[in-house]
């Protein structure tokens, strides 16, 4: 057996104002492992206090409870640490409220009384996803440095101060700039810095999608709902459920589609095409365009009402040839991570070859900056140099 799992001991807090029921709760549970330990809670209020205080794996609640039920409480505990898998606990007439809070992001529901064999394997279920979600959250912080944010200009320090005030709140952002700029990057660095990063980060690029596609892209579909339709589908909002969906080139979005995100904005509902039943979705929006969505609007193409529920928050991502002055530590970041991705050594630029790049007129941005970069460290010098610039990186 690993070490780890001997020296790591799994903490479950079970939540249930029957005494009888939580004293065989504990019981099953504590002789089950001797790698849990089990703690209590009489009702919702003092299991929410102690979810803010300690760092559980696992919560155990009851549905039906005085002061708190087991849906706010469940409410709660994922707005404070959303990662918490959480087991319902439902009597006999709760069954249908059970299956609900699974919507709200609970992990599984188990019913009165619990049955052995049932309780212990979704208990184990939980635990493994648990791990499975803090292995993925660290995974996702060396990811994130695909995100970084490279650059100490005044106007990339007004967008870094932007997400580091906005992220923790679930506001909505629109991003805004020329293509290139790295409005995706902002976007990513807004999840990873919520309280939804554990969640999913759903990316939907808007303008890639046909737009009789794109509301079933979104929404999900039901079998038969259209020709191509063999299967019921979830869409992209049900994906990101309790995390982030980022909507590229909104712009692009079809009428009708706007419509459908409009009202997932509004009521925090969806519906699948060729359906009306409801979905709830708990999701955090940010969208990016690089069009002016104010013309847009005055030419009847993007709703007016859906913009203003969009531009919560705005952030204006300034073109390259605004934040010339970042260019050299662009290049310096560039020339490492593409060194390290071809398993070559890193190149260096000299002082007149970053010189001549700060001058060039960069119509494609960042995207065009890094591509340059890496056909200088291909056919550069071991030092790349103003001749090679000359040479290589002419329009």
């Amino acid at each position: 057996m690993p070490i780890q799992n001997i020296e790591y001991m799994s903490r479950i807090l079970v939540i249930e104002d029957e005494a009888a029921i939580r004293r065989v709760l504990v019981k099953i549970l504590s002789e089950e492992s001797d790698t849990y330990t089990v703690e209590e809670a009489e009702d919702g209020l003092k299991g929410i206090e102690a979810v803010k205080k300690e760092d559980y794996d696992l919560v155990l609640c009851d549905i039906k409870m005085p002061k708190m039920d087991g849906v706010e409480v469940l409410e709660a505990a994922k707005k404070i640490k959303p990662e918490i898998p959480f087991i319902m606990i439902s009597g006999h007439g709760d069954l249908d409220t059970a299956v609900n809070t699974m919507r709200l992001g609970a992990f599984d529901y188990i019913s009165k009384p619990p049955d052995l064999n049932r309780l212990l394997t979704t208990v184990r279920n939980a635990l493994d996803r648990k791990e499975l979600v803090v292995e993925n959250k660290i995974l996702k912080k060396k990811v994130s440095k695909n995100y970084e944010m490279v650059g100490e200009s005044d106007a990339i320090g007004v967008i870094k101060d932007i997400i580091e005030k906005v992220a923790p709140t679930d506001a909505r952002v629109l991003i805004t700039g020329p293509n290139g700029t790295g409005k995706e990057l902002v976007a990513h660095w807004v999840h990873e810095k919520s309280q939804r990063s554990s969640a999913a980060f759903i990316e939907v690029n808007c303008a890639a999608i046909p737009s009789e596609l794109i509301e079933s892209e979104l929404f999900g579909h039901v079998k038969g709902a259209f020709t191509s339709a063999v299967k019921d589908r979830a869409g992209k909002f049900e994906a990101a459920n309790n995390g982030t969906i980022f909507l590229d080139e909104i712009g692009d979005m079809s009428l009708s589609a706007q419509a459908k995100v409009l009202r997932a904005l509004q009521e925090s509902k969806i519906s699948r095409v060729g359906s009306d039943k409801d979905i709830k979705v708990n999701v955090r929006v940010v969208a990016a365009t690089n069009k002016n969505l104010k013309k847009e609007i005055e030419d009847g193409n993007f709703r007016e009402d859906l913009y203003h529920r969009l531009a919560v928050i705005l952030v204006k991502v300034p073109a390259l040839n605004d934040r010339r002055d970042d260019i050299p530590l662009l290049i310096k970041h560039f020339a490492s991570k593409i060194a390290s991705e071809h398993g070559t050594a890193v190149k260096t630029f000299s002082d007149k070859a970053i010189a001549l790049l700060q001058e060039y007129d960069w119509t494609g941005n960042i995207r065009e900056l890094r591509n340059v970069v890496e056909r200088l460290i291909i056919l550069g010098n071991t030092e790349v140099d103003a001749a090679d610039v000359k040479l290589f990186a002419s329009k």
